[in-house]
């Protein structure tokens, strides 16, 4: 779906504030529906809860994880909230809210994940993607996971919005140097592609020396031989949770520390040379 009017959707980012360290304001219509349209016949179904900026919990017991968005982890047993995570749960509630509790609900191809939450893209009362409301604003990151990548491309251009607009996550800029990567969780990364190797373990992309992205053999099949084109040597962004693998004794002789898993092609973007 297009843009209704983009010159003016330009405008309208050119001049959205910034308030604090939260963007707030103009940017909040934004027409998220122009980025993932709604489909015919969404679920509907009743929120009990928003436990954070990406899950909620429904009246029916299901706990639901958001499809292709991760937000801010909210600080829980001591642990501070990271940055905007409260941000992006108060305004996942006040989207709830506004439908006056009842959410579209599309489940994925793959339904749940390993911890049994469902798997869904949510849909406001007006056919706003709530996913893609909350990327346009800059609270939280686009993730894809095959084999529940329909929106990755919409989705992308929501997040988009916000980092061109420096709104949330984006006003400072979160993505880091490979070589600056000092513990797991998940990270934006940049750098240089080095060495491509090829084992049973899957395909191996080493990252200015530092860090290796991994694709799993098991997922070779979504990568396009187009994607390995021209790479070794090009700078790169990639994001994902960055596995530490000195933990119980799983580091090798010769092996990088930290390993960054590549799920889908949308996790890395080539970003010059």
């Amino acid at each position: 779906m297009r843009m209704a009017n983009p010159s003016g959707f330009a405008l309208l980012l050119k001049k959205a504030p910034l308030v604090g360290a939260f963007f707030v304001g103009a940017i909040w219509h934004l027409p998220a529906l122009a980025f993932c349209p709604v489909p015919e016949k969404p679920q509907q179904v009743a929120v009990r809860q928003v436990v954070d900026g990406d899950t909620l919990r429904l009246t029916d017991g299901r706990s639901v994880r958001m499809i292709g968005i991760n937000a801010p982890e909210i600080g829980r047993k001591g642990r501070t909230s990271e940055p905007y995570a409260e941000a992006a749960r108060r305004r996942l509630q006040a989207l709830v809210k506004a439908s006056d509790g009842r959410v579209g609900l599309v489940p994925g191809v793959e339904g749940r994940d390993k911890y049994g939450r469902t798997l869904a893209h949510i849909y406001g009362r007006n056919g706003d993607n709530l996913e893609a409301q909350l990327l346009s604003e800059g609270l939280g990151y686009h993730v894809a996971f095959a084999p529940n990548v329909r929106l990755s491309g919409c989705q992308q251009a929501a997040e988009r919005v916000a980092r061109e607009a420096r709104a949330g996550l984006w006003r400072s800029s979160p993505v880091r140097k490979a070589s600056a990567v000092k513990q797991s969780g998940f990270a934006v990364v940049a750098g240089t592609i080095g060495r491509i190797e090829r084992n049973r373990g899957g395909i191996w992309l080493e990252l200015d020396d530092s860090v290796v992205l991994q694709i799993p053999a098991r997922l070779q099949r979504n990568f396009p031989a187009s994607f390995f084109a021209n790479l070794k040597g090009r700078q790169v962004e990639a994001r994902g949770w960055v596995l530490d693998r000195s933990r119980k004794g799983g580091l090798k002789p010769g092996q990088r520390r930290w390993v960054l898993p590549l799920n889908d092609p949308s996790m890395l973007e080539r970003i010059s040379g």
